[in-house]
Parts: C-alpha cells; structure tokens; sequence
C-alpha cells in the first residue's frame, strides 16, 4: 500500500526519507511541501494525506473539532522554548510579571504549538495571561476554532518585528526575529529550559504524526507499521548524535537533554512522555485553546498506547 505522506526532512526521519528504513507491507510517498505549515493546513482542512507530520497543539485542536484523523505517538520535533519570547534590548531587565496589561505578538495563530509553550513559560514566572492583549499575525489552520477575546490579529500588511520595533508591541512569541535591538526576555533562555527539565522532565513537543481516520480503521496493520518505520529512523539518528555537527540546533539540544536525563531524548510512545503531553494539554486549556481535557488515551491510535520506540 502506497502512503500519501507529509514530513519534513530532518535528522529523526532522514533514513526513513532516505530509503534505508521500509515499512513492509508499505511504501511512502513523501509530498512536496516546501512550507511544512501549509501543509498541517491542508491535511486539517482536507484531510490531503494519509500520514502527515502535525503540530500538537493544531491537532489536539482538530480533534475537538472532529477532524477525521489520530496521532501515533512519534514525536519528531522538540525543542527549548524560554527563548521563543523576544523584547527589545531596552526592556529586557523588566520582570516578566510586569508585562501584564500589555500587548505581546505571536507568529502566526494563537494555537502555534511554539507560542503555547513560549506563554507557559511566561505563566510559570509570574506573567497574567488574561491580562495580555494577544496579537496574531496569521490565521488559524483549524478554520472553526474561535480564539479567546483577548486576542486579535494584526493589522495587514504589518510584521510583528515592525511592530516591536515601533513600540507597539512589548514582547513577541515565536518570531525568531533577528534584529541588533531585540533580545529573548528570558537571559539564558535554554538553561531555564534546561532547569525545567531537571526538576519536572519537562522536555516540549512541538511536533507529532498522524493518520486519516478511515485509513486506521481499513488497515489493521497500518499504525504499527507507520511508528515502527518512524523509531527505527530515529534510532539511526540519535544513535548518531555525539558524533553530530553541533552548528544544528536541533543536535545540540537533542545533545544537551542527553546529557541531563542519560536517556534517548527523543522517546517515541505514550509513557515515556506521559508528564509533558499532560502538562501541554494542561496549558492548552488554560489558555482557552481547547475546552475540554481529553485523556491522552483519546488523542492515540488504540493500537500503539502500547507501543515504545
């Protein structure tokens, strides 16, 4: 069986891209889809692929939605994300609690799985939420979510860095700007990232797989022959990591939460990333993302809970 399939290159599912991992019985046919965020919303809207890479929160969002698809717990991208909020230099030794009452950009749509985390993080070190105006500069991929009152788009044809810059804006999420004025408001953003880690293994993700429903129930053999093909790849890679060029920023974190734990920084299955699905899950309701809180049972395939990789 032929898999329309939606992922973007990178070092966990390169050999898988590459050829030299198979899933028998299956053959993947990987899309072009130069933006990877273009095609999360082709795969929400129309359901225009078999498998696709889906960012968590954008799925977990679909699912309350009823959107026709379900995750296998391959969780391909993670990262750090203290440093996802940017101010300008001059504010950067305010008190992130002093942010409250004012307005912070988020690239794209208020449920970007970066700018969940990036709010959490700000949550956890005293900032107010609701207090904050939310200014988006894109829309959502899941078309019927309607986002909470106090958030707003920007205005066209407007960036979020011109509106930092300006001083229309106190801070933004996710931008990754790169501008001689503007900083991370956190002051060593992956070492309190990293401090997470340590004391609550808390380790984000950002990024997971999924399957057309109607795919999972004609195929019996499809989800454990899709996550089987996915960990064996990852294997190779972070088997790999050490010996890695470290100008990635994906192998030097990866490098760095092996480090910490003296595990596989990458674990594939539902226990071993039990506490930060959970606490994703927790910030996505308090954040009014979605408005009940499913069991992480709900949110995968029935035929890979038990599955590790």
């Amino acid at each position: 069986m032929r898999l329309s399939t939606l992922t973007r290159p990178q070092g966990a599912n390169r050999a898988l891209i590459d050829g030299d991992v198979i899933a028998p019985g299956f053959e993947f046919d990987f899309a072009d889809e130069p933006v990877l965020v273009k095609g999360f919303r082709k795969m929400v809207r129309n359901l225009e692929f078999d498998v696709a890479e889906m960012a968590l929160t954008t799925y977990i969002t679909a699912k309350e939605h009823d959107v026709a698809f379900t995750a296998l717990p391959i969780f391909l991208v993670r990262d750090f994300h203290h440093g996802a909020t940017q101010t300008l230099r001059s504010s950067s030794d305010r008190p992130i609690a002093d942010f409250a009452g004012g307005r912070l950009g988020v690239n794209r749509g208020y449920t970007v799985t970066t700018g969940v985390w990036g709010r959490a993080a700000l949550a956890a070190n005293g900032l107010d939420l609701e207090s904050v105006t939310w200014v988006c500069s894109g829309e959502e991929h899941v078309a019927e979510y309607a986002p909470p009152a106090n958030v707003i788009g920007a205005p066209e044809g407007t960036t979020l860095e011109e509106m930092l810059l300006a001083g229309e804006l106190d801070a933004v999420v996710g931008a990754g700007i790169s501008h001689p004025d503007v900083v991370p408001l956190f002051s060593d953003p992956d070492g309190a990232a990293a401090e997470v880690l340590r004391e609550r293994g808390i380790f984000p993700i950002n990024h997971l797989i999924v399957v057309r429903d109607e795919l999972l129930a004609s195929n019996s053999d499809v989800a454990h022959a899709v996550f089987e093909a996915f960990a064996e790849a990852k294997r190779i890679y972070t088997a790999q990591l050490t010996d890695l060029p470290t100008d990635s920023r994906q192998n030097r974190v990866l490098a760095r939460v092996t480090r910490i734990t003296g595990a596989d920084p990458l674990p594939y299955g539902l226990e071993g990333n039990r506490a930060t699905l959970e606490e994703l899950i927790d910030n996505a309701v308090r954040q009014h993302i979605i408005r009940r809180r499913p069991s992480l049972e709900e949110l995968f395939a029935v035929d890979t809970l038990e599955l590790r990789g």
